[in-house]
């Protein structure tokens, strides 16, 4: 409990003289909305403000953290007592009370990345058996970029080379898809128990299309981002490496550096513990969350296809309105050969001809909005099913290789009865490998969240889409009114708009 001449201050601060800043700040340290927030969570909130240790002192003193824990107001008094300290005040009991109703001030606290990762960590280490992490959070450790880069060419092959940039390295490196390979590799060797996604197929250069390298290229990408993403694995040196590496041969020192690497079992503190964690339901549960896994792949897949008929109609019609637009402009560029014998003074033709040259630049622009239109698709909404179903693929083939690593022990354990100490590893390896299955599914629930997404993305992009190939369309209507003569238009007007509307199309507002 805070001091009773505390209470008043720290109740001030959840008044709207609070600032929003202090409300991100705590939503960082405390983003499952708990009541307490650790100390140590709070010491590393003091070193971020970069004050003197005596100035840091008195703030914990005046905060109370007697209990080694503070409440959200106590948070809130704390930043409003950095940020003052800061502008050069003194810090004391009654230096926040002649703000009165007046916003309080925002403390300089530099970059908040590192806040964010100790407080995921704090919050998994204090209760090991939950992810203890948002699908916002997990998006947020990093973003991963691949572009292709111009051929060059080998000794005997042209390799495609890949320009990967990490946001959180902060670099910018060059890869050959054989690199991506030997890092799958020392991924399923040091992460048995985790989800490895799939890397896409190979195929040489030469007889690889354009398509073809394009797909590539964004399941690599998919590819790196699950993998700079996942909780675990991220941290490991070996990502770093991958990311950050510059210098040649990045296959052979990759192997060099990473093949005698012992996997995750044999490194990780909870792995001689992890069976006093285990519930003993464990394997149940875990043959209903693969059953449950197996059908959110399908239907996602069924999305995913949906999904990317959708691109390609949208693609598709993009062409047919280059297509309206290139034989208006050549019927409007045709010769003039008529004679009074063949059109009998009839003016139509020439009159059509000058409506299409008005009309075919209007044609263009509609090509371009669907074009754009079916690549925001594919961003937004194909491959963020895509992602969601690599991550899906990943989760069956953990399962399958735990099955796989289960049968190998036992027919080790039947044929070796001598050696009681093995089966006892062997024992807390199983146990170990459904405690990270249990933490792969709730990561797998935790990327549920890209199917709202998805909707949100599909539903917006399709809106916008509509509304604005509308409005194209739209502005076409007065050419194309021109372009008919008065009995045309007069006879198709009264049989389609009985209610007397210029255009049954377009009407009257």
């Amino acid at each position: 409990m805070l001091p009773k001449k505390d209470k008043t201050m720290a109740a001030d601060l959840t008044s709207g003289s609070v600032p929003h800043f202090y409300r991100d700040i705590y939503d960082i340290l405390c983003p499952d909305q708990q009541t307490q927030l650790d100390q140590d969570m709070f010491i590393k909130l003091l070193m971020k403000s970069s004050l003197p240790k005596e100035t840091l002192t008195r703030i914990w003193e005046l905060v109370d953290c007697h209990h080694g824990y503070l409440t959200r107001s106590g948070v809130y008094k704390a930043l409003a007592l950095i940020a003052v300290s800061q502008q050069g005040k003194p810090v004391n009991d009654v230096v926040l009370q002649n703000f009165g109703c007046q916003e309080l001030p925002r403390p300089s606290l530099g970059d908040l990345s590192d806040l964010k990762a100790l407080s995921v960590r704090l919050r998994r280490e204090k209760n090991p058996t939950r992810l203890s992490m948002s699908y916002r959070e997990v998006c947020s450790r990093d973003i991963i970029k691949v572009t292709l880069i111009p051929k060059k060419k080998g000794l005997i092959l042209k390799h495609v080379e890949y320009e990967v940039s990490s946001q959180r390295f902060n670099s910018v490196v060059q890869r050959r898809y054989n690199d991506f390979v030997v890092l799958h590799e020392m991924l399923l060797h040091r992460f048995p128990y985790r989800m490895i996604p799939q890397l896409p197929p190979k195929k040489l250069v030469k007889t690889a299309d354009a398509h073809f390298i394009e797909e590539r290229r964004k399941a690599l990408k998919r590819f790196l981002t699950l993998v700079v993403r996942h909780p675990n694995i991220s941290e490991d040196p070996l990502i770093h490496f991958f990311l950050t590496f510059l210098g040649r041969d990045v296959q052979h020192n990759l192997k060099e550096q990473f093949r005698s690497a012992p996997d995750e079992f044999s490194t990780n503190r909870l792995a001689q513990t992890v069976e006093e964690l285990d519930p003993l339901d464990t394997p149940t549960q875990s043959r209903l969350a693969r059953d449950l896994m197996k059908h959110v792949h399908s239907s996602v897949s069924k999305l995913r296809d949906a999904a990317d008929s959708i691109k390609e109609q949208t693609l598709e019609g993009a062409v047919d309105m280059l297509t309206f637009g290139r034989e208006l402009s050549w019927l409007a560029d045709m010769a003039n050969t008529d004679s009074e014998w063949s059109s009998g003074g009839n003016e139509t033709w020439n009159h059509l001809k000058k409506g299409f040259k008005s009309l075919h630049p209007m044609f263009p622009p509609i090509s371009n909005a669907l074009a754009e239109h079916s690549k925001q698709e594919d961003e937004d909404v194909v491959e963020k099913l895509n992602l969601f179903l690599d991550l899906l693929s990943a989760y069956k083939e953990l399962h399958d290789r735990y099955d796989n690593s289960i049968n190998k022990m036992k027919r080790k354990s039947s044929s070796d009865l001598s050696a009681p100490q093995e089966g006892e590893q062997q024992e807390r390896r199983k146990h170990f490998a459904l405690h990270c299955i249990s933490m792969e599914t709730q990561l797998v629930h935790c990327y549920m969240n890209i199917v709202g997404e998805m909707l949100h993305s599909l539903i917006e992009l399709e809106t916008i889409k509509h509304y604005k190939i509308y409005e194209l369309w739209k502005n076409m209507h007065p050419m194309v009114e021109n372009m008919n003569s008065a009995d045309v238009v007069e006879e198709r007007l009264g049989s389609a708009s009985p209610t007397g509307n210029k255009s049954p199309y377009f009407p009257s507002k």
